[in-house]
Formats: structure tokens, C-alpha cells, sequence
């Protein structure tokens, strides 16, 4: 069997890791080049010329035009942690090169923090893996089929039905080599007409061919301009088994794997979003596994203060 040159990559090792962000100082430099490539620029007036101090151990930008001033971490993902940033930048390492996902207990354990802080930690990077990814659009040829999240009450309704079930949308983009380029994964309030053309006019690009088991409401793609190419799966006709629907079927077997193998359960109806954007994140970045951390301090130091309150409102992501 052919070595997958994808899954053997090296990525970044663990000496790799500590080597350029064992120390708090390493991680500040990292940061500041981060949120300001060009050099510090004021929030307040947009200049250039500053000094900077340090109240403790916060390192503090003071504007020399205006004299606004700015903390490293402020309005960042980063704002107002009193965790060395040494820390964050542990759980980004290991949310990023960890093949499998990684639960809040693990993190806990791993970091030696507090459950509530590896939680609060977790949301806050998975929050802006989702961000990120939200302007991600497919082409081309899109193999696309519904899904769950979640399992059956017992004594409910079994299936599309449930009352406990979460629906989201899986597509996967394919290459003329049939080979998988990008996913998209993306919970919905129900599978409705109305539902798969926000969808489609949101993730897909106007000409994409959308091969689809024949769902009825899938026909809505071409109201977003895309072609609709249905195969109707009936009795003794199983998508498993056709060939057009082998990427979005392993890839969504895989979804589900790990996300079933990782969390004994989370609130599928409030943070849906989160965990299948953490998922989509890693795969469509997955081609070069040594720059994920980088990209995502950037994503990271880029996104605006997401407090706990925020994190926690229920259905957010409607």
C-alpha cells in the first residue's frame, strides 16, 4: 500500500515546540508580531510611535500621538488571562497537532489548570477556529450529505426525527483525481429549502457541481447559482457503496469517530458550531501540519475578547 505522504508528515515535534515557545518572552514576541506584523499600531489613533512598560508582568504599549494605552493581550482571544501565555500556547500546540480531538479534562491534566479554565480555554481557541473558517467557500465538485449530532431519548423517536438529534451539513470538495481538498461542516436549524440556500449561497461558490444523495432540499443549491446532481439512494441501494459519496462518507465517519471517542457527551443543541469547526479547522490545514500553530496564533491574536458569558450563551451560534 502506497505511503499517505499527508498522515506521515512531520509537523511540529514536541522539542520543536518548546524550542520556539518554552518561555513567556518567546510567546510575547510571537504574539506582538502576530497582531502587529508591521509593527505596534495604535487602536486608538493608528500611530506608530510608542514605548512600552511593564505594570507586573503585563506588558503595556503606550501610544506617543495620543497616549492611549494597550495592553499585549487586549482585545485579543487573549484578553484579560491571568494564565502565562506560555499556557495558551500549550493547549494551541496540542489542539493543533494532536490528530485526534482532545477534550477540556485532557488539557486539565495535560497543562495542570483547572477544569474550568481548560474549558474556558478550549471554547475560546475552538471559537476562533470556527471564526476562521466561516469564510471558507468550496468549488468544483462538492460531495454533499446530511448528518447528526447527538443519539436518540430513550423511549423517542429513532433517526431524522429525534428530538435529541443536532442536523448539520457535510460537504467535501474533491480534486479531477478524486482526491479530498476541503471541507465544510455546518449545523442548521432544520433541513428546509429556505435552511440549504443560505446555506449554499454562504459556503458554496456559484457553478459548483453538488452531487447529493437526492435529499429533497438539497435541490436548493441552485438557487445559490450551483448544479444539483442527485442520487437517489433507495432499497438495496446504499450510499456507503457508491462510489460518488466515498470521500464525504469516510471523512464523515471519521468526524464522528472522533468526536464519540473524545467527549462522553457535550451540549450538542448550544455548541455544535465550535466542535465541528475545531474538526473542520485542523482538516482543511491538515497539508502542512507545521504551520497550523502559527496560522492559528494569528487567527488567535486577531479575534476579538470572547469572555466566558459569551462563550456560554445558549444557541449563539443561530
Amino acid at each position: 500500500m502506497k505511503m499517505n505522504r499527508l498522515q506521515f508528515q512531520p509537523g511540529m515535534s514536541l522539542n520543536e515546540f518548546l524550542a520556539q515557545y518554552g518561555q513567556q518572552q518567546q510567546c510575547e514576541s510571537a504574539v506582538e508580531a502576530a497582531r502587529w506584523p508591521g509593527g505596534f499600531q495604535c487602536p486608538g489613533c493608528g500611530g506608530h510611535r510608542h514605548c512600552c512598560y511593564r505594570r507586573g508582568d503585563v506588558k503595556i504599549f503606550q501610544c506617543g500621538h495620543c497616549r492611549k494605552q494597550t495592553t499585549l493581550t487586549q482585545d485579543t482571544i487573549f484578553h484579560s488571562t491571568k494564565l502565562p501565555l506560555t499556557v495558551w500556547f500549550q493547549c494551541m500546540y496540542l489542539l493543533t497537532q494532536n490528530k485526534t480531538n482532545m477534550s477540556a479534562l485532557e488539557l486539565k491534566r495535560f497543562i495542570g489548570i483547572s477544569y474550568r479554565s481548560a474549558w474556558r480555554m478550549k471554547h475560546k481557541i475552538m471559537q476562533v477556529m470556527f471564526e476562521r473558517e466561516q469564510s471558507t467557500k468550496l468549488s468544483e465538485r462538492v460531495e454533499l450529505d446530511d448528518a447528526y449530532l447527538g443519539g436518540e431519548n430513550q423511549g423517542g423517536k429513532r433517526g431524522r426525527g429525534s428530538e435529541n438529534k443536532v442536523p448539520f451539513v457535510a460537504a467535501i470538495q474533491t480534486n479531477k483525481q478524486n482526491h479530498p481538498l476541503y471541507a465544510v461542516f455546518s449545523p442548521l436549524k432544520a433541513f428546509s429549502n429556505q435552511e440549504l440556500t443560505g446555506w449554499a449561497t454562504q459556503n458554496l461558490v456559484p457553478s459548483t457541481r453538488v452531487v447529493s444523495d437526492g435529499l429533497s432540499c438539497f435541490s436548493a443549491v441552485t438557487q445559490a447559482g450551483c448544479v444539483h446532481e442527485p442520487n437517489i439512494v433507495g432499497k438495496g441501494r446504499r450510499s456507503t457503496s457508491m462510489e460518488c459519496f466515498t470521500w464525504v462518507n469516510t471523512i464523515l465517519g471519521n468526524l464522528k469517530t472522533a468526536i464519540t471517542g473524545t467527549y462522553h457527551a457535550f451540549k450538542f443543541e448550544k455548541y455544535p458550531h465550535r466542535y465541528l469547526g475545531e474538526y473542520q479547522y485542523r482538516f482543511n490545514r491538515r497539508f502542512n501540519l507545521a504551520t497550523m500553530l502559527p496560522r492559528l496564533l494569528v487567527a488567535a491574536a486577531r479575534t476579538s475578547r470572547r469572555p466566558e458569558a459569551w462563550l456560554r450563551l445558549a444557541e449563539d451560534w443561530r
